[in-house]
């Protein structure tokens, strides 16, 4: 239940894009990279409402979600899901502590898996995500949106995900949606809205 809950969290919406997309130049990555990683260096929080939209094989009818993500720098995360149920999740102090409809609990995160999604989703705040080695990232477009594709290097971590699409918008720095496919061919998608940027969090969205 843990490990579909937060695998689901992080992918990073409403459906697949089907439009047409193509790689970037080098040089067209490079600037892409340096723009984000400058407009984005700055940001100490970020809130956003999103809706979750979960494929599975074995369901007819997709899993959908939706909720409430929070951030704060340099690594607290917060994901609490309203709709259909109470869920919540949150990342800090290198632990992943959960309230399952007023059922509480914590996990160690320290150098396991949960904790490289978990750095992945904050870098994507700052531009850091780039830097990250776990993943090769490779970088296409599209008429709306610029995207970057993570794909595990570990096969620890590919035994979970087999990879994760970031999407820009092409007027804005921060990630919009989130696609990912996990290794049993389930699929995860997130869409954020009404995304506020360094605007005050109550210290009550990183407690259970």
């Amino acid at each position: 239940m843990i490990k579909n809950i937060v695998l689901g969290t992080f992918l990073l919406v409403s459906s697949f894009f089907f439009a047409q997309n193509t790689a970037m130049s080098s040089a067209e990555a490079k600037a892409f990279v340096t723009k984000v990683s400058s407009e984005t260096k700055n940001i100490k929080t970020l809130q956003s409402d999103f809706v979750q939209t979960k494929k599975m094989d074995f369901l007819d009818k997709n899993i959908v979600t939706q909720g409430k993500m929070s951030l704060k720098s340099p690594n607290m995360l917060s994901w609490k899901y309203t709709k259909p149920y109470q869920y919540s999740i949150i990342f800090k102090e290198n632990k992943i502590f959960i309230n399952d409809q007023g059922k509480k609990s914590s996990v160690d995160a320290k150098s396991k898996t949960f904790e490289k999604i978990n750095k992945l989703i904050v870098g994507s705040s700052n531009g850091q995500m780039f830097n990250d080695s776990e993943f090769i990232v490779r970088y296409s477009k599209n008429g709306n949106y610029n995207i970057a594709t993570f794909t595990p290097k570990s096969a620890q971590l590919l035994k979970y995900i087999k990879q994760i699409e970031l999407y820009f918008p092409k007027n804005q720095s921060t990630v919009s949606q989130v696609n990912m496919m996990e290794a049993s061919g389930d699929t995860t998608n997130i869409v954020f809205k009404n995304t506020k940027i360094n605007a005050p969090i109550s210290t009550s969205e990183f407690s259970l």
